[in-house]
């Protein structure tokens, strides 16, 4: 995933919206970086941890995960 370099006009927004936005990017990252790699992410959720596998992180950035690959 490449990340799109921020228009000049970002320089305008208060420092707390950029740093919120530069916080998402970097999250964003690490999460397709976790799916590329086959790691699960482990977040809070209703009170407890759970893992989120990366099959399923990767059906949510790419719409399907890959078929798993045929033993040879």
């Amino acid at each position: 995933m490449r990340i799109k370099k921020p228009p000049r006009s970002i320089l305008k927004l208060p420092l707390h919206v950029r740093a919120e936005m530069a916080m998402k990017a970097a999250v964003k990252e690490a999460i397709a970086e976790h799916a590329r790699q086959g790691r699960p992410i482990y977040i809070w959720r209703d009170g407890k941890v759970i893992e989120i596998p990366a099959r399923e992180l990767r059906k949510r950035y790419w719409g399907a995960a890959p078929k798993p690959k045929r033993a040879s």
